[in-house]
């Protein structure tokens, strides 16, 4: 009797120790990994995205290790994590898009460099007159494409429905005034990772 008791204590224990270390979940939403979603198969697919978009930051650059974390949930990646320059944030994020099956990509890197007011007063308008001429042209779907402008240089990641509205992108981006190189990680729906449930 004493030992099926202690038995039954250490099981115990072991179930409620399991349940507790997965009971946060993913940035603290409270969805442990027993009720998460997310089908086995997407849990292993976003598994396979993070470790290899990790890979690819390492590679670029090792001083990322500490600084950088990422996180992929359904294919959509979200960056986290402080850097020297707004440059290295872009092409983190140029990173991210390119995973192969992203849905997505949430970039929260922050900056630790001076403030130019002068310079980031000319990228924001240069953002803001290419996302006015994303939304005004009726063969672009603007709420895909996420733009940042660092430097009078244009990067673009999203999702194109067609080649022709990839194009439309693109060349909305050239007519902007004062623009010097236009950088765009433009994925078409085909590409993509399409699941049913």
């Amino acid at each position: 009797m004493k030992i099926k008791l202690i038995l039954f204590l250490l099981l115990s224990i072991l179930l409620f120790g399991c349940t507790g270390v997965g009971s946060k979940g993913f940035f603290g939403t409270g969805v442990s990994v027993a009720f998460d979603p997310r089908s086995v198969g997407t849990q292993i697919d976003d598994s396979i995205m993070e470790k290899n978009l990790t890979a690819r930051i390492l590679l670029r650059d090792k001083k990322y290790l500490l600084n950088i974390k990422s996180k992929v949930l359904d294919g959509r990646i979200f960056l986290t994590g402080k850097i020297e320059n707004p440059e290295d944030k872009l092409q983190l994020t140029k990173l991210a898009w390119e995973t192969p099956g992203v849905r997505s990509v949430r970039n929260d890197i922050k900056i630790k460099e001076k403030f130019n007011f002068k310079q980031s007063a000319k990228d924001l308008l240069i953002t803001s007159q290419l996302r006015t001429a994303i939304i005004l042209n009726k063969k672009i779907k603007a709420t895909n494409y996420q733009i940042d402008t660092y430097k009078k240089k244009i990067f673009i990641y999203g999702i194109a429905i067609t080649k022709e509205e990839k194009n439309e992108v693109l060349q909305e981006a050239k007519n902007i005034l004062e623009v010097e190189d236009v950088i765009a990680s433009i994925i078409l729906v085909g590409d993509l990772r399409i699941q049913k449930d």
